[in-house]
């Protein structure tokens, strides 16, 4: 009776959004186990995620189905699990993001593997945001995108850039080779300092195993790619500081993130316990907030629905892919993987995620900033 009373609720829940119970069309959800219904419902977003993971249900275009169901927001009519409420609780008790924790997200996300990102990115091992204006494959809208941050800024030969988040190594690589830029790149994951100084290699390209708190240094130029993410809203205001502190005064300061439509303190519960710990999309107003009488706001420009084409190449690269890699992991990793990489793809196809690059100078750009597109 209750799975019956389970699954009534969830095909109401579900048809305000235009999805099927063990209907015909892509979007629509295959259900292997009677007990999913009692699951999802009483555990929101953390059991959905969970329960695909376990192989209870299955539908052939995650990322319509997430589309559908983000854009009706059925996220926020399901009842509030104990998971989430607790995730809520412990970001307005503790600093999730501090300094002891800083890089917990390096072991558990960006050190699972060189190998496994190496064939699911692009050629300069981007894990952000490619620009698609006027990109076809998936390297050429990364490569647009490099280009566009060193046009934004104003990069030239000789100029001191701190890359905070660098990844792999891709836009330190790029600015060094393209623009002449001499590149610190700073990161939490221990995996890609490694990768990255080999991608390096030969280069004016410095690569530390560093926190963002424990910078003081001048540089031309600052770049923050795809880690705002990471920074917790406790950390806006400290992350900003430290930025004008490190920035020379007449230079510019780009940020690149991910981000929300409303202010939040928290992130889904199912992201925050299989994909990316300790973090959190900032709001506009979070962000202004934070920048309010350090910085002057020179541009915004937001891109989101860039990002559903880039998270559906890097999901058609670890699907084509994953015969190589596959005994190094696990059937419920590629799961896994598979319902992140199209779950987000749906998140900013509705417009629920947003992708934003924003410049800041320090007292204002002298007869004005020129926006770039």
């Amino acid at each position: 009776m209750k799975n019956s009373n389970g699954k009534q609720s969830l095909q109401k829940l579900l048809a305000m959004a235009d999805v099927r119970i063990d209907g015909s069309r892509p979007w629509d959800i295959r259900v292997r186990k009677p007990a999913f219904y009692q699951r999802v419902m009483a555990g929101g977003s953390l059991a959905l995620g969970e329960s695909y993971m376990d192989g209870w249900w299955n539908c052939e275009a995650l990322d319509q189905f997430f589309d559908k169901i983000m854009g009706a927001k059925l996220d926020k009519k399901v009842k509030t699990s104990t998971q989430l409420l607790w995730a809520v609780l412990k970001a307005r008790l503790t600093n999730a993001q501090s300094r002891s924790k800083a890089y917990d997200v390096g072991k558990r996300h960006y050190d699972i593997g060189n190998d496994f990102f190496r064939v699911m990115l692009d050629k300069w091992m981007n894990y952000s945001c490619g620009y698609w204006r006027n990109a076809v494959t998936l390297d050429e809208a990364q490569e647009a995108k490099l280009d566009l941050v060193c046009r934004k800024t104003g990069l030239e030969s000789g100029m001191r850039v701190l890359d905070i988040g660098c990844g792999w190594g891709g836009f330190a690589k790029y600015a060094a080779e393209k623009y002449g830029a001499r590149v610190l790149g700073i990161t939490v994951s221990r995996e890609q300092v490694e990768f990255a100084g080999n991608f390096c290699r030969g280069l004016p390209v410095e690569i530390k195993l560093q926190d963002y708190r424990s910078l003081d240094e001048k540089f031309d130029r600052i770049i923050s790619i795809g880690m705002f993410e990471h920074v917790g809203v406790r950390n806006y205001r400290t992350y900003m500081r430290i930025i004008r502190r490190c920035l020379t005064p007449d230079g510019l300061f780009l940020l690149h993130t991910i981000a929300g439509n409303t202010s939040t303190t928290s992130n889904d519960a199912w992201i925050e316990k299989y994909i990316f710990p300790n973090s959190m999309l900032p709001s506009a107003k979070q962000i202004t907030a934070a920048a309010e009488g350090l910085f002057m706001l020179e541009d915004w420009h937001s891109f989101g629905a860039h990002y559903d084409h880039t998270l559906m190449a890097w999901h058609q690269n670890f699907k084509d892919n994953w015969d190589k890699i596959k005994d190094a992991y696990d059937q419920r990793f590629y799961r896994m993987w598979t319902y992140y990489l199209l779950s987000c793809a749906g998140a900013f196809r509705s417009r629920r995620n947003q992708l934003w690059q924003i410049v800041y100078s320090k007292e204002g750009v002298k007869g004005g900033y020129q926006s770039i597109r």
